[in-house]
């Protein structure tokens, strides 16, 4: 859907505001303002059900509206003093009073910008050494990158997601790309009587046994980096590259300092535990939150989906207790592989500051630091383009393999 008004576009699809032509920069919560307001624009918006829609469960005061207010007539060429574009309505809220229409197709004269369709994947089922089956697939061509199992994946669903889509088109078109569901969750199965660390990383060796694949570089994300740096000094023949993004050494309880900080390590894993299956979504929010702390409404909306199909209430819980475990610090120093480390500089879920322990423990490695605190990068997020360039850089042929 766009929103046509003077010389502006709001575009959902790919959340953008256009203004004579050109993006304009604005906040997400600008851009979900402008949403409302054009989406109710028959009403006035009270600014209780403004705060409520865009912020959510966020406590801020009426000052953060009026503010994103004044930015969003900002962006779209009106101001407080002639209101041409949005009126305030004292005591009671905002209304967008100029004239719109609604268009499912790009307007003439609009920059044209090819949406790129991911391939055809082929998704096929492995069974682990202790019986458990699990999902892989791979899509593109050109060399094969390995991406590791991480949590809140599913191989049918995540490229009809605004999530992972923009992931799947950027790293299929450079690459053959070998991906699979970890056991407990998206098309792997989910009927298990535990997790464990080691189990992942069987099930990588499960995977890239099934695939065929002698030498290749491996991608981690988020937990999958820990599992990567555990395969790679397991098997530093068959890694040729190690990219870790988003990562860390060491999970929840392992790098609490205080009896503070466990105590609030477990609330949030009870959390997980009592509040995950609930219809109201609050309680997952909190983990949408952290993953994707500066995301729009709607974005928030299309992760809080993902969670839900990809794993079940009794697993989150399991994934996340175990998480909390995970310590590779004597591993790390043992990779022997080239290794490329990516960090975000304000990331809650991967802290920088385990990024960096990450990179200073692994001999040779690069940090690459990314103005970011999204823990899984938007495809708008300004760190996204810097992430592939840096990886083309790192992964550009050739490189040994098998």
């Amino acid at each position: 859907m766009i929103y046509v008004f003077g010389d502006c576009e709001l575009d959902l699809g790919r959340y953008e505001l256009r203004r004579a032509g050109a993006v304009q920069p604005v906040e997400p919560q600008v851009f979900d303002v402008l949403v409302l307001l054009l989406r109710e624009r028959k009403r006035v918006v009270p600014k209780e059900e403004l705060l409520d829609v865009v912020w959510g469960s966020r406590f801020v005061g009426e000052s953060a509206l009026t503010s994103r207010v004044k930015a969003a007539r900002r962006a779209i060429g009106d101001d407080g003093r002639t209101q041409g574009l949005i009126r305030t309505v004292h005591g009671r809220g905002y209304q967008f009073v100029a004239e719109v229409s609604e268009t499912e197709e790009r307007p003439r004269g609009a920059p044209v910008v090819e949406s790129a369709a991911p391939p055809q994947q082929e998704i096929r089922f492995c069974t682990a050494s202790d019986g458990v089956r699990l999902a892989y697939a791979t899509m593109g061509d050109g060399p094969p990158l390995v991406k590791v199992a991480n949590w809140l994946s599913h191989l049918d669903y995540d490229w009809e997601s605004p999530v992972w889509r923009h992931w799947l088109v950027e790293l299929s078109r450079r690459f053959t790309l070998v991906r699979y569901d970890e056991r407990g969750c998206g098309l792997s199965d989910w009927d298990l009587p535990q997790f464990s660390f080691e189990e992942w990383v069987d099930d990588l060796e499960s995977v890239v046994d099934a695939v065929g694949l002698d030498r290749f570089p491996l991608l981690g994300i988020s937990q999958g980096g820990p599992v990567a740096i555990a395969y790679a000094v397991r098997h530093p023949e068959r890694v040729s590259h190690l990219v870790v993004f988003g990562s860390y050494v060491q999970g929840l309880r392992k790098r609490a300092k205080s009896p503070d900080d466990l105590e609030l390590v477990e609330a949030h894993i009870d959390v997980i535990r009592l509040g995950w299956g609930r219809p109201d979504r609050t309680y997952r929010q909190i983990i949408v939150s952290n993953f994707l702390p500066e995301g729009t409404q709607e974005e928030w909306r299309v992760f809080d989906e993902l969670q839900r199909r990809t794993t079940s209430p009794e697993n989150a819980w399991r994934f996340v207790n175990e998480f909390a475990d995970i310590d590779v610090t004597d591993l790390a120093p043992r990779v022997t592989v080239p290794t490329l480390v990516f960090g975000g500089r304000r990331d809650r879920v991967g802290p920088f500051e385990q990024s960096r322990l990450m990179a200073g423990l692994i001999p040779g490695s690069r940090l690459v630091p990314l103005d970011t605190p999204n823990h899984l990068l938007p495809e708008r997020d300004p760190a996204w383009p810097k992430f592939l360039a840096e990886l083309d850089a790192f992964l550009a042929p050739p490189f040994a393999m098998g």
